[in-house]
């Protein structure tokens, strides 16, 4: 009968390997006998596993701070704005409760000694850009989820050199705080699924592996609303039918699952048991990026709408400079409470990439509108893109009733 798989490891800094586990008890005093770091990571399965998710800390205000190290320990808060929002807060302020797409009045309410920059789009691009170089110089199969995270599939470059995942990430995440000033959090799984929920575990500076083996047990305590895809609505759905833990979802015979959920059942089945079919996909042609949001009670007023346009536009901003591209199509969507839908459209120009900018032209279309009635969902979209280095001069600004 073969036992269980040791317990192993590595270390963070000097990527010394494979280390035995630490004697029991020594916990947390216990250091890596090549370089003396605490940094250490052991896990049964960590020279096997591949699929990696890796997460920016706080990007906008770590470049921020990069470039202003007096204010390394200090609060710092990207954002601001004519009806400005957070885009970003570093550590110390999340420690005060601020959050990104707070309002600023309420986040300077309540860090009122935080530096607060202007988002400094161009900046945070050019990073992103040099980080990206560095993903594809370990594998072609890079996914970008946005300006500052990304999975990787490092299953054939590690295969071919013989060198683990989990150091060839120890080394990235080494080299890019060296080089490029910013920290990475790190998750690494099987799958997209539980690398995704590993690089939430260890945040700042994270390294975290969720293995197939342990998958099942560890999630089967935590909310359904970890899953990817479960938002709100899925989630009260779920809740009806008993279904509040993952432990719950993997109870349930996997057909009855499919059967009253339809296909998404059928992925939260799999995700449930820790599987994920879904593979990493590189860069895919952009015809279009969107955001949108239902509310939990009706909105009526023009200003509500517009109010509620402010987080979709951070969405899209984001996304966009994920994609490198530049947006000169705007369009605003309304769904009433009888669920009749209509939308608005701009043509931009320059086209933009900047929340704020994205921010005006979607109020401006429904303050033009000036909508009546009870409307249970916004969103915001931009199409037109083109590629964020080149530009599009001459576009006329019109609007248009799709």
């Amino acid at each position: 009968m073969i036992g269980p798989t040791p317990l192993s490891g590595f270390c963070r800094d000097c990527l010394a390997h494979p280390l035995p586990a630490p004697p029991e008890g020594t916990g947390q005093r216990f250091r890596c006998p090549a370089c003396g770091s605490p940094r250490l990571k052991f896990h049964p399965e960590w020279d096997r596993l591949t699929i990696a998710h890796i997460d920016c800390d706080a990007f906008y205000a770590s470049v921020e701070k990069r470039d202003r190290p007096d204010l390394r320990h200090r609060p710092v808060i990207v954002g601001g704005g004519e009806r400005g929002v957070v885009s970003a807060a570093c550590y110390v302020a999340r420690a005060a409760g601020v959050r990104s797409a707070m309002p600023m009045g309420q986040a300077l309410r309540l860090c009122p000694d935080a530096t607060v920059f202007r988002p400094q789009m161009s900046k945070y691009a050019t990073i992103s850009r040099a980080l990206r170089h560095r993903f594809l110089a370990l594998t072609p199969l890079v996914e970008p989820l946005a300006l500052d995270e990304a999975f990787l599939d490092l299953t054939e470059p590690a295969q071919r050199s013989g060198i683990p995942a989990a150091l060839l990430l120890a080394n990235l995440a080494r080299e890019v705080e060296a080089n490029l000033g910013i920290t990475l959090s790190i998750g690494l799984g099987p799958n997209k699924l539980l690398a995704k929920i590993a690089s939430d575990l260890d945040k700042p500076r994270g390294f975290a592996l969720i293995g197939a083996a342990e998958a099942a047990d560890f999630l089967a305590p935590k909310p359904v609303t970890l899953l990817w895809g479960v938002g709100k609505a899925l989630a009260a759905a779920l809740e009806r039918e008993g279904i509040r833990t993952i432990g719950d979802l993997a109870a349930r015979p996997p057909i009855w699952v499919a059967k009253r959920f339809g296909q998404v059942g059928l992925r939260l089945a799999d995700f449930a048991q820790g599987r994920d079919r879904r593979r990493v996909t590189p860069d895919r042609p952009t015809k279009s990026i969107s955001a949108e949001t239902t509310f939990r009670k009706d909105r009526t007023r023009v200003e509500d709408l517009v109010e509620a346009l402010l987080p979709l536009a951070e969405t899209v901003a984001r996304r966009l400079q994920a994609a490198d591209k530049l947006a000169a199509g705007v369009t605003i969507k309304l769904k009433s409470a009888d669920f009749v839908q209509r939308t608005r459209s701009t043509v931009l120009a320059p086209p933009v990439q900047d929340a704020e900018a994205l921010w005006e032209a979607a109020a401006a279309l429904i303050r033009a509108d000036n909508p009546v009635g009870n409307f249970r969902l916004i969103g915001l979209g931009c199409d037109r893109l083109i590629d964020g280095h080149t530009g599009e001069p001459d576009l006329l600004t019109e609007v248009t009733n799709i």
